[in-house]
Formats: C-alpha cells, structure tokens, sequence
C-alpha cells in the first residue's frame, strides 16, 4: 500500500504541478488563434483597401495568420513546460536549408513586397525597365507582367526591378510626344510653326496642359529640324502620334510648303 500510496501521491503532485500549465497553455492557444484570425482578417481588409490583386492580398493575409499561429504554439509549448529552445533551433535550421534552395525565388519575393508596399508603378502604368517597354498588367509575388504595345507579354521577375533603373511613363498622368521635322533653310520658320500650332489645336486627345513646344531641334547640313512635342495620356500615345504626323503632312500640302531631301540636295512639294 506505501508504494500505491506514494505513486497517488506522486500523480496528485504532478496533477497540481501541470494542471495550470495545461490551462494556461489551452487558453494562450484558443485567444492566440482567435487574435490571429482577426489580424489575418483586418490584414486582408487593410491590403484590399490598398489595391493590391486578390491573390497577394490572400497570400499575404495567410502568410501573416500563419507567422502568429506559430508564435501562439511556441508560447504555449514554453508555458506547459515544454523545452522550445530545441524547437526554435530546428525551425531556424530548416528556414536557412530553404533560404539557401529558395535564394532567387525569396529575392523575388522580397522585391515583390517592396513594390506593392513603395508602388513604383501600379497595374495600368506604361513603365520601360532595362530596354523592356510595356503596359502592367499584373504585379505578383515573384514577376511583373507586361503587354507590349504589340501585344507581346513580358514576364520579369521583381528583382530585376528592383536591381535596376525603372522609367515611369505614367507616374504624372500624362507623356510627351516627340515628332522630328525637316524644315528648309529659306522656309519661314514663324511661318511653319503657326500651321503646326492650328493642327495641334484641332487634334483630338492632345492636353491643352502643359502646353505643346515647339522649336528648333537642330541645323543640319541640308536642312532645320523641328520638334513638335505636345502632351498626351500615355494610353493615346500611339494613336496621337499617328494621327499628328498625317495631319501635319496634310496640312504642308494644303500650305504648299516644301521640305528638303538630303539624298539629293534638292527641294520637292509633299504629295496628299
């Protein structure tokens, strides 16, 4: 019986060693899960209100729920007596084992966050990174996806971007147009420019601010270059620039003005 006893015993002391341990680390579990919803919860709500795509605002979300459910573990692990140091260890192990296999993927990934959080360009912006010109379509975690403006889909991964020189054509709301002219030398220059300026007043989808400029590019051997640089949206690039130039050439027909051809040093009129 004393040895029954003392096994009784021994199981209350433990009972009442561990029973508040086990408490504690049920209710750091059942309030540290519920917390951790409700931040992923506000986490998602909060990155929807900043216009991030439904798939990094769900991502982002889980990956936020998920950090703080492992930390509410470890809490309760260490809170019922459970030694986590060896825990902690093998976690950071197994982190820098995927790190080392992941290292370009995470390099992409890290860019990926910098730029939905600084948001050097948005889905929309006409952007140019290293010679790759085109429309955003998408930013995800690890690339940035690109329509050229021939329809071509450019898929570059965010370090690259954040490696490298970004032009923004969007980033003001609107883009300048740069047409080169040939002008002959005994030309009126005054003369010239006020039929560019009446053309550019009657073209569609050019901004009436900032003002078009208009000057003397260059004197070349056989003729005066003039640029013609009016502001458009960057979406009516194309299409202002097509139209500007036929217009112009209609309007130097209509003029009767001549342009100069360097291959033959000589002057022709400018056909309809």
């Amino acid at each position: 019986m004393s040895s029954f006893e003392n096994y009784l015993k021994t199981l209350i002391d433990l009972v009442i060693i561990y029973t508040p341990k086990l408490i504690g680390a049920i209710a750091i579990l059942l309030i540290g899960f519920w917390a951790a919803k409700k931040i992923e919860n506000l986490a998602i709500k909060k990155l929807k209100n900043s216009n991030f795509s439904p798939e990094i605002t769900s991502f982002l979300g889980s990956m936020i729920g998920v950090s703080i459910k492992v930390i509410v573990l470890l809490m309760a692990a260490g809170i019922a007596g459970f030694d986590t140091s060896a825990l902690v260890g093998m976690l950071a192990a197994a982190g820098f084992a995927v790190g080392l296999a992941l290292q370009g993927g995470l390099g992409n990934f890290a860019s990926g966050i910098l730029i939905l959080i600084f948001k050097p360009y948005k889905v929309g912006d006409w952007i140019d990174i290293e010679g790759k010109f085109g429309k955003v379509e998408e930013i995800q975690i690890f690339n940035t996806l690109l329509v050229t403006p021939g329809l071509k889909t450019l898929i570059i991964p965010n370090g690259k971007v954040t490696e490298n020189v970004v032009t923004n054509f969007s980033k003001k709301g609107y883009i300048r147009l740069e047409i080169l002219i040939n002008m002959g030398y005994d030309d009126s220059f005054p003369y010239i420019k006020k039929i560019i300026e009446d053309v550019i007043s009657q073209t569609p989808l050019i901004l009436k601010q900032p003002q078009a400029m208009i000057g003397i590019e260059n004197f070349d051997s056989f003729f005066v270059q003039i640029g013609v640089k009016p502001y458009v949206n960057p979406d009516d690039f194309w299409e202002v620039t097509y139209d500007l130039r036929s217009r112009i050439k209609a309007a130097f027909n209509e003029h009767k003005i001549k342009v100069t051809y360097p291959e033959v040093v000589s002057q022709g009129t400018i056909g309809a």
